[in-house]
């Protein structure tokens, strides 16, 4: 059977052979001092059909309630060479965000060490939020609050060692990691890699493309592979795009692999500013999941959803209406019977430092 031993191996030569021929650190970037940002944010959501249980996505699972979301500190420091970041979180979002993790560890969204010997390259260990789709764990970093099920239903970290390489306008970026989402691999677990990937090219100074992958076996021996395509326009000071592609394929271990299971989705983001303090954004996606891999049953879903920006310093308020509608029931009616769409609003407060 193939074992990512030889690759670990490879890894460690290379990173070593470049160390004794970089040059000198007075060529690098100088030094940066300690930098020390963060976050908190808050919500209340209200279900049309009086229900929690019509939100199939991250973060948000709630009706009628004012709801914490996430308290995060993030320090980073830099020195000609070695770049290190500790960003911790605590709240309701970060247990979501950290689901395999418990206790203390729980609170570790991202931390890590990198390395540059030379100004195209980049050796980074630790773990660290995924390379996959558009949107981010942090609430400041997103003009919609509530997530795509393309983000919800993606990996939200990968711990390992990567390899980042930047010619041009062309990026490379190729690592070996713990399957998704695992910090560490519990003992009564297979203690699997994976391969994660990004190819990024910027087409001009407004557009940028990234192609991402990751696969590999997870912790139960299972086969699963994901293609995902981010994409970012400006088309004015005051108008932009964002795009988002994925498909997942993956198979059992209990079938011996006999059957191939897929989803996928696409979302179009279009972001208005009209003013410095005020933005809209529209989030229009459409989630594929026939086979029932990642829904409470075989569905397909579109979903719209708007997003106000009103933002005030480092202050954001968030008015959001979204609407999801399948082709199956998969939502309920306030009386409890099955529904084909589901709404709610949402008003959340963000504020970054």
């Amino acid at each position: 059977m193939l074992t990512f031993r030889p690759y670990l191996l490879i890894f460690v030569i290379l990173f070593f052979s470049i160390i004794c021929k970089s040059q000198s650190a007075d060529s690098l970037h100088p030094p940066h001092p300690l930098t020390i940002t963060g976050a908190i944010d808050a919500y209340y959501r209200y279900d049309f059909a009086r229900t929690a249980d019509n939100d199939l996505t991250a973060f948000t699972h709630s009706h009628n309630q004012f709801n914490l979301g996430m308290a995060n500190i993030k320090v980073e420091h830099k020195t000609t060479r070695v770049d290190m970041v500790a960003d911790l979180a605590f709240g309701p979002r970060e247990e979501v965000y950290a689901y395999n993790d418990k206790g203390i560890t729980q609170a570790i969204k991202q931390l890590y060490i990198s390395y540059s010997p030379a100004t195209w390259l980049k050796f980074t260990a630790g773990t660290w939020a995924t390379h996959l789709c558009y949107e981010s764990p942090d609430a400041a970093a997103n003009r919609n609050y509530s997530m795509s099920y393309l983000f919800s239903n993606d990996p939200f970290s990968h711990t390992g060692i990567k390899a980042e390489l930047t010619f041009g306008r062309n990026g490379l970026m190729i690592g070996l990691a713990n399957p998704c989402d695992y910090r560490s691999i519990p003992s009564d677990r297979h203690n699997n890699k994976n391969i994660i990937a990004q190819y990024s090219y910027t087409l001009a100074d407004n557009t940028k493309f990234c192609l991402n992958y990751v696969g590999g076996r997870d912790v139960d021996n299972n086969h699963a592979q994901q293609v995902d395509l981010v994409v970012t326009a400006k088309a004015s000071p005051q108008v932009s795009f964002g795009f988002n592609g994925t498909i997942n394929q993956s198979s059992l271990a209990t079938d011996k692999y006999s059957t191939n299971y897929r989803w996928w989705g696409t979302v179009l983001y279009c972001n208005l500013d009209p003013k410095s303090w005020l933005g809209f954004t529209l989030r229009t996606e459409y989630f594929n999941d026939a086979q029932g891999v990642k829904l409470p049953a075989p569905a397909n879903i579109f979903a719209a959803t708007l997003s106000t920006n009103f933002r005030i310093d480092g202050f954001t308020l968030i008015p959001e209406w979204r609407v999801d509608n399948a082709n199956t029931p998969i939502f309920f009616h306030a009386d409890g019977s099955p529904a084909h769409t589901a709404g709610n609003f949402l008003l959340a407060v963000v504020y970054a430092f």
